[in-house]
């Protein structure tokens, strides 16, 4: 399970966000390439906007669940 005080500052603010447990597997900018992106530098994903519609959620339920270390999280801030 992800751990929301281990999140990338990069994250965007809201509901889902990836922490340092990722692995750069890629699996979370293929299921949502909308709101999922790579920082190839430091090798992990972020969260880079947040979903706004039903399926965009869907989108990124689907990611979250693709992750094979569970680091995405969505129980982030809605702030």
């Amino acid at each position: 399970m992800a751990d929301k005080s281990a999140k990338w500052d990069m994250n965007s603010n809201g509901k889902y966000y990836v922490d340092d447990q990722c692995i750069a597997c890629d699996a979370c900018c293929v299921e949502a390439p909308d709101f999922f992106l790579m920082n190839d530098e430091d090798g992990h994903a972020y969260v880079g906007k947040q979903p706004q519609t039903e399926q965009e959620l869907e989108d990124c339920e689907n990611a979250l669940a693709a992750c094979p270390v569970a680091a995405i999280g969505d129980d982030g801030s809605d702030q």
